[in-house]
């Protein structure tokens, strides 16, 4: 027999089909071999014997078949079988617990077409063809799995008639299988770095589509079904495999010196990554020496990020890595949800260690902590088997998110993914971008460097029941007892602080039962006498009572000396066992963790040789509070603990226990044995990663949502196993890169953020813009879900219990659940808090705004789980209540927002806004309750107006105390406002407001800066107006804001209020209410002129001058329809000038600037017409002078002449005024003199400005006669322009710009390839920041690395314009088609820049605010990034946030308008801004006298004063008579402070005002200057 039983084993033994059914038939098989009743039963024919010689006889096991009387279990004889498909089924491993699935499936009504795809799921990819078949005899089929469910039911499994027939069926299942296929099977491709002791991975048997097959070898299955009622399942260690013949142990001292002094202990695989990136940025690759290998180290480029899986393991690491890189001085610092780094810790840090959702909030962000991403060179991801949990989703993001970086920056980024337990590890490898043949490194646990034997039990009984938790405590003391009886010491962990002491006393009850205390007992050791008087001193009684017995406990909850104790009498083994609450971590971005398990690693390094170290788990289900409810323990914990019994060189073995329920078990083996694919789980969170790359600006449509899905392990997976992800069969063939699957995914996400309002997705063309819902949700990690709600529930005005109630319904908060035990105790909570409880306490809202109150409360819960979801409620709240801010601020809710700037502060400070503010301050109890006892009433502001003396007698206590309260109440965030109303149209209001500082500042108490917002709201307090969030600093006194508001149809509301909240500080708040009733608004302009529907004139009819006409015959043909109206005044009236022979034109310009390009036009036109132009510089420009002169001066060269010279000037007969609309008091008062001065000769004035609202005073001022004044609207242009605006609620920051990058790119394209754009940016800093954004959206969009180049252009071309740049970092940015102009650039190379714009090589200019007035050229498209800018009245004052002027926005769009052709001007622009800017950009600008303003009239008549003539007080009313002012006190009195209804009487006043400031200047040591001529440095004639 004994060969019948090799051919048996060699049938049913083989590798590839082995099973646990095919060892039950060879057992069953050999049972054969012995009598056991000598025959076989045949039902339908009586009874027959056949004797065990008969059996001899057989030659084969096919012999078993023709054996008389051996038939199938459908009583038939085995000859006829059943159908194939049922054979060809049955040949499978593991289908049996599969039949009953496919019996329902045959048997349901659905059609063959529906139910295939169930099928494919259950048989396999592999068997399509028997599907195929199955569907075909589908009712034979499903009739013969009915029949063999009936004879399973009703036969005993155990009888020999059973064995009998599964005996049978193996055989024939075996027979009817070819022994040669005749079909080559790949063999599995040999990669050169996976190290494995078999060719299965880690001895286990593993199918490409993850179905498992079989345990590894030598695994042992023991079943206790008496007393002990648990099966325990040991795993033994893995084969060592000895090293090759070419192979050996590196010892660190061969390393080079740069590894060789960072290995003081062992290697790791993420130092030697990290000494890599070190290495390379070294100055002198070749210094051996210690000093000067940390001196070469270039420590500013570069950036190393190392993701931990929680943040008990960051901190960890953190230790670890930056005492071993000290030597280098490479700073390695932690950046979690409770470590923050400042932008100067960034700068200087190296190494940072931080969590998947940290550094995925880090890189959502643009600028800042986000910038950190541009310097990256090394992404170390640890344990990245958590792709397999509900975190894995944000581990494919940030690996995404890095990979397209990678790809549009032309960046090296090096990604390093580590895992302990990793069955796909190819997969992983390619969605790392790993190559598997250079980076790919799999190592299985035979290279573990102490073998470890892993038991685990499954604990019989229902889970959760009182039957399985008193068999765990039964298992787990006969375990313990067990190994202690053997010498060993024991770790237990159990999973909260209460089980440890509850889990030690029923062991000591059981082993008292037991009569084996002694084994437990450590009297005998040499220290326990130390030992006991040691812990007699401590106050925990449990403590003190389990030492006696041999037991010690530890948890986070003990002091810390009891803990150390624990520690060092575990570490002297004066205790044999040890029970340590291994709580659950969360590792979200506020996650809990505990000291234990760090603890526990620690002891594992300092054990002694001679003995095993030895761990049990007890239990696997742990309280997750982000859930609310208990779940399993993560498998990364029990590889934690498991993963460090036994020290190299020290343990030769190591054992680890894990007691779980009877259901768990095959999920911990597969778990742990890596049977289980690694599975995306993106699917769940991708929603939410796409409103993020929307917000980012890395997706823009659904072309990029698709290509950004086939950088997640998603995509790797789908193409992988499809039937898990919903993918039909013959999609992967007919799709092999899943487009359409992406673009479904992609579509469906898009719908889903469009409905909630986070995007606008236009479906026509795909296209996805970000709205500020999906922004706040992107940058406060709020779900899409939670988004839903909160669209349903915010309103306009709501109470902090509305707030609270719907901040509690946010998904966010699903996870805590009501637990029975918790209820009388949230309900004597609920009874102490200030706010309702829609509700109550049944339901998970109830709760989680219940545990908030209370939180803020400060009440006290006793409950451990009640701690912890206080916690959790308190740490999310903060966080979606800022979101909930910034929603309310973008819809301009004031109530609302009050609201939650409260409720913020609240959970921030945990204080109710009712509460006395000064409660922020460190101050004695016993103040506090002399305040709420005697002052509950006062105010901040009432206590700081009293001395130390009276308010230590207010609050019945001494003057000390009185000084420390006046001390904080002094520098309690207070501030004063003022304000001022200046209209700036019928419709248009400023509101000029002064906030200055009312406290003293405290560095320790204030930081270095305080926040705060100030907002204009409306008389009902339901809309915000206007809102600036601003900041106070040590050095700031005064802060100044300018709101631009619209009086709809120049009516004014009843009232307006400014308001003032602090950002950080509860209670500093104020506000000023502003009556409107009486405000005088300017009455609607009358004075444009409607442009005629005229014929244009052609020049060569009208130019008479040959030589003019000779210029302007290239140039223009006809007159355009504005130049045609107005030519007739300008040119023949009688007060046209340059007719006669002896004329004197002065030509005033606002800039310098503007005087050089009207000199330089003028020079070029004059040639040959006997008309001279100078460049008027000298003290003699206002003398007449010979012949034709066109002067162009400056309107301060001209206030200092005239300054200079009080007599009149004769004979001057044109002055002509450019660019009024930068009018500015030099300007006012340079033209009002020289008015004065001519007043006696018929001197004729000519005003040139942008379009103006309203001319008609300006027309007054310089006495334009009603005929002559032309004021066309903007829109009356003949060149085509097209104006848009694109809105941002983005602060002024880096954020918003990268925000704009893309439209601004977009904008940048509607120029035709052979045109230019022009980027106006705030300042000169940001250029080549915005500059490289702006490339990167190229190159992401065209995927070349051209730019904006024209693509005609060669290399060869540029290299000499290149040669010349003398700044050599401009060569980098030209070479891609961009270009800047600024006054920081030098002159040369301005101008080569401009003449590589205009030779068309460069095709973006980016031009700072600053230097709009001297750019010379235009383009199609101008594009103004922004209307904000940073001011810095003088150096080391602080920084304010100003408004462009609309003088320089329409400047910009000059640049935009084109003689031939469209221009594109498009403004981006705060959201709140937007109306004001087209308004005024459309319908003309805004002009009011400043000469109120400044001090230059009062300087002026100082300096009249010091001359002998003197100067008088009907002289100053003289000057302010020929003033702009003069005319607009009388049209816009508010804006001037003007109240009387007399010209006269506001003048008298203005004067009165200006000669007291005259005075105070004269008296003041600050000398008063005139206004400084300028020096001929050079005069300019033609």
């Amino acid at each position: 027999m004994s060969s019948i039983t090799s051919h048996l084993e060699f049938l049913v033994g083989s590798s590839q089909d082995a099973s646990d059914n095919d060892k039950h038939v060879l057992e069953d098989w050999k049972l054969l071999q012995k009598p056991l009743k000598g025959s076989y039963d045949k039902p339908d024919a009586g009874d027959s014997t056949t004797d065990d010689a008969d059996i001899e006889h057989l030659h084969s096991t096919l012999d078993i078949y023709r054996f008389p009387g051996f038939e199938n279990e459908n009583g038939s004889s085995s000859s006829f079988g059943t159908s194939s498909c049922v054979a060809r089924l049955l040949q499978k491993p593991d289908v049996r617990p599969l039949l009953k699935s496919l019996r329902t499936i045959l048997s349901s009504p659905r059609e063959d077409d529906l139910i295939s795809g169930d099928l494919v799921e259950i048989i396999g990819f592999d068997d399509i063809d028997l599907v195929m078949d199955i569907l075909k005899d589908r009712g034979t089929v499903m009739q013969e799995l009915e029949q063999m469910s009936h004879k399973e039911s009703s036969t005993h499994h155990l009888s020999q008639e059973d064995a009998r027939r599964r005996m049978e069926q193996s055989f024939r299942e075996n027979a009817a299988r070819p022994l040669f296929s005749g079909t080559t099977q790949a063999a599995p491709e040999a990669l050169p770095h996976v190290y494995s002791s078999s060719q299965l991975s880690q001895g286990n048997v593993l199918s490409q589509f993850g179905s498992k097959y079989m345990l590894p070898m030598g695994t042992i299955s023991l079943f206790y079904n008496f007393d002990q009622e648990y099966e325990e399942v040991i795993i033994p260690p893995a084969r060592t495999v000895p090293p090759k013949a070419s192979e050996r142990l590196l010892p660190v001292s061969e390393l080079e010196p740069l590894a060789r002094e960072s290995f003081p202990g062992k290697t790791d695989v993420a130092m030697l990554t990290i000494l890599r990136v070190i290495d390379q940025h070294r100055r002198n690759p070749s210094a051996v020496n210690k000093s000067d290998i940390k001196s070469s180290i270039d420590r500013d480029a570069f950036k190393i990020i190392y993701v931990a899986p929680m943040k008990a393991l960051a901190s960890e690491i953190v230790r670890k890595l930056g005492k071993r890189l000290s030597w280098l001085s490479i700073q390695v610092r932690e950046l979690t949800g409770d470590m923050q780094m400042t932008k100067a810790e960034i700068a200087q840090t190296q190494i940072i260690v931080t969590t998947p959702e940290k550094w995925d909030v880090v890189t959502r962000k643009p600028t800042g902590e986000g910038e950190l991403a541009s310097s990256l060179k090394l992404l170390i991801i640890d344990e990245v088997h958590l792709l397999n949990e509900e975190r894995g989703a944000v581990i494919e993001t940030i690996v995404a998110r890095t990979l397209r970086q990678v790809e549009s920056s032309q960046s090296m980024i090096r990604i390093v993914g580590l895992s302990a337990t990793l069955p796909n590890y190819i997969d992983v490898a390619e969605f790392l971008s790993v190559s598997k043949y250079k980076g790919l490194f799999y190592f299985d646990s035979s290279f573990r460097p102490v073998p470890l034997e892993q038991h685990f039990l499954g604990i019989k009984g229902k889970p959760g029941s009182a039957q399985s938790r008193k068999n765990l405590d039964r298992v787990t003391f006969l375990k313990v007892s067990e190994l202690v009886a053997q010498g060993h010491q024991v770790m237990v962990f159990v999973h909260a602080r209460k089980e440890t002491v509850k889990t030690a006393l029923a062991l000591k009850e059981a082993a008292l039962a037991e009569g084996s205390t002694d084994d437990f007992s450590c009297e005998d050791h040499p220290q326990y006498a130390f030992f006991r008087r040691s812990i007699g001193e401590s106050r925990n009684k449990e403590m003190k009572q389990l030492f006696d017995n041999g037991f010690g406990i530890h948890h986070a909850g003990m002091l810390r000396s009891d803990r150390n104790m624990m520690e060092r009498m575990f570490e002297a083994r004066a205790i044999k066992v040890n029970f340590s609450a291994l709580l659950y971590s969360d590792s979200r971005l506020g996650c809990q963790s505990t000291r234990s398990c760090r603890w526990v690693i620690r002891l594992f390094s300092t054990r002694s040789a001679h003995r095993i170290l030895l761990v049990i788990i007890k239990g696997t289900q742990v309280y997750d509070s982000s859930k609310g409810a208990f779940v399993d323990l993560s498998v990364l914990d029990v590889l934690q603990v498991f993963g460090r019994a036994g020290r190299p060189g020290l343990e030769t073995s190591g054992e680890g226990y894990i007691c779980t329920t009877e259901d768990k078990l095959a999920h911990y083996l597969d778990a742990v044995t890596s049977q289980i694919p690694i599975e995306s789980q993106f699917q769940g969170g991708l929603i939410d990663s796409l409103n993020a790359e929307i917000a980012l600006g890395t997706v823009a449509n659904v072309s990029d949502a698709v290509r950004w899905l086939g950088y997640t392990y998603l995509f790797v997976r789908m193409r992988k196993n499809p039937f898990i992800y919903g993918i039909a069969r013959d999609a992967t063939g007919d799709d092999p890169q899943l487009g359409t699957k992406r673009l479904e995914l992609a579509t469906i996400a898009g719908k889903k953020l469009a409905d909630a309002r986070m995007v606008a997705f236009d479906q026509a063309t795909g296209a996805f813009t970000i709205m500020d819902l999906g922004r706040i949700a992107a940058k406060y990690y709020i779900r899409h879900a939670s988004i839903e709600i909160f669209n349903k529930t915010f309103r306009q005005r709501m109470s902090e219990a509305d707030v609270l109630g719907m901040l509690s319904m946010s998904t966010e908060f699903d996870q805590v659940q009501v637990r029975e035990s918790e209820g009388k105790e949230l309900e004597l909570l609920m009874e102490r808090i200030p706010c309702d409880v829609k509700g109550g306490a049944d339901t998970s809202q109830g709760k989680v705004n219940i545990l908030l109150q209370g939180a803020i409360s400060r009440e006290a819960v006793e409950d451990f789980a009640l701690v912890s979801d206080m916690a959790y409620a308190m740490q999310n709240g903060g966080r979606i209540v800022r979101a909930l801010l910034e929603i309310a601020i973008s819809r301009k809710w004031a109530n609302v927002t009050a609201v939650l700037m409260g409720i913020s502060k609240a959970i921030e400070k945990r204080l109710w806004p009712f509460d006395q503010p000064l409660k922020q301050f460190d101050l004695r109890a016993d103040i506090f309750y002399g305040l709420q006892q005697w002052a509950d009433e006062w105010s901040v502001a009432q206590l700081a107006s009293l001395n130390a003396a009276e308010l230590g007698k207010l609050v019945h206590l001494n003057e000390h105390h009185g000084q420390a309260l006046l001390n904080a109440a002094r520098q309690f965030p207070a501030v004063t406002i003022s304000y001022d109303l200046r209209p700036l149209g019928p419709d248009v209001l400023k509101i000029c407001t002064r906030v200055k500082r009312a406290f003293i500042w405290n560095a320790k108490v204030h930081g270095a800066a305080e926040p705060f917002w100030l907002w204009v709201e409306d008389s009902e307090g339901l809309f915000v107006l206007q809102l600036a969030h601003l900041i106070f600093r040590q050095t700031t006194d005064v802060v100044n804001v300018d709101f631009v508001i619209s009086i709809p149809s120049g009516t004014p509301p009843p009232s307006v209020t400014i308001r003032y909240v602090s950002d950080r500080w509860m209670g500093a708040e104020d506000e000023i209410f502003i009556p409107l009733e009486s405000l005088v608004m300017p009455a609607a302009s009358t004075s444009n002129t409607p442009l005629l529907d005229l014929p244009l004139l052609p020049t060569g009819s009208v130019v008479k001058n040959p030589v003019v006409a000779r210029i302007l015959a290239g140039r223009i043909d006809h007159f355009n329809a504005v130049q045609t109206q107005a030519y007739w005044s300008l040119i023949n009236t009688n007060m046209a000038s340059l007719r006669s022979h002896q004329s004197w034109v002065v030509i005033v310009t606002p800039r310098r600037s503007v005087a050089t390009e009207t000199f330089s036009e003028l020079r070029a036109a004059s040639k040959n017409m006997g008309i001279s132009v100078e460049y008027a510089v000298g003290p003699d420009v206002l003398s007449r002078p010979k012949g034709k002169v066109v002067r162009v001066l400056t309107a301060s060269h001209l206030l200092g002449v005239l300054s200079n010279n009080a007599r009149p000037v004769d004979g001057l007969d044109m002055v002509i005024c450019e660019n009024l609309q930068l009018l500015d008091p030099t300007y006012e008062l340079a033209i009002a003199l020289l008015r004065h001065a001519t007043q006696s000769s018929p001197t004729r004035f000519v005003g040139f400005s942008d379009s103006l609202n309203d001319a008609t005073d300006m027309a007054d001022w310089l006495d334009v006669d009603p005929s002559g004044l032309h004021s066309f609207r903007p829109r009356d242009r003949d060149q085509s322009l097209v104006f848009s605006t694109s809105t941002f609620t983005i602060p002024q920051s880096g954020a918003l710009f990268k925000a704009m990058a893309k439209p601004a790119h977009a904008g940048i394209q509607l120029a035709p390839p052979d045109e230019s754009a022009i980027v106006f940016v705030p300042s000169r800093g940001q250029c080549k920041t915005i500059a490289l954004d702006l490339l990167t959206q190229c190159a992401l969009e065209t995927e070349t690395e051209r730019g904006y180049l024209p693509t005609g252009t060669q290399h060869e071309y540029l290299e000499d314009y290149l040669a010349r740049l003398q700044d050599t970092s401009l060569v980098d940015f030209v070479t891609k088609g961009v270009g800047f102009f600024h006054e920081g650039i030098n002159r040369a190379d301005r101008n080569l820049v401009l003449e590589l714009y205009a030779e068309g090589v460069v095709r973006v200019l980016i031009v700072p605010r600053d230097s709009c007035w001297t750019l010379p050229v235009r383009a199609t498209v101008v594009i103004v990034m922004g209307t904000q800018y940073f001011h810095v009245e003088v150096e080391g004052s602080d920084r304010q946030l100003r408004d462009y002027a609309l003088t320089e926005l329409v400047r910009m769009q000059s640049r935009a308008i084109r003689h031939t052709g469209t221009g594109y001007f498009q403004l981006f622009c705060q959201a709140e801004a937007k109306d004001i800017f087209t308004r005024f950009l459309n319908e003309g600008l805004p002009i009011e006298s400043q000469l109120l303003e400044t001090d230059d009239l009062a300087r002026w008549v100082s300096a009249q004063r010091g001359r002998p003539e003197g100067i008088k007080e009907q002289d100053v009313l003289d000057v302010l008579s020929f003033t702009f002012l003069a005319r607009r006190i009388v049209s816009n009195p508010t804006f001037y402070d003007c109240t009387s209804t007399s010209r006269d009487e506001d003048m008298s006043r203005i004067a009165d005002k200006i000669l007291l400031r005259a005075s105070e200047l004269a008296s003041s040591t600050i000398p008063v200057p005139l206004v400084p001529i300028l020096p001929p440095a050079h005069s300019s004639k033609v």
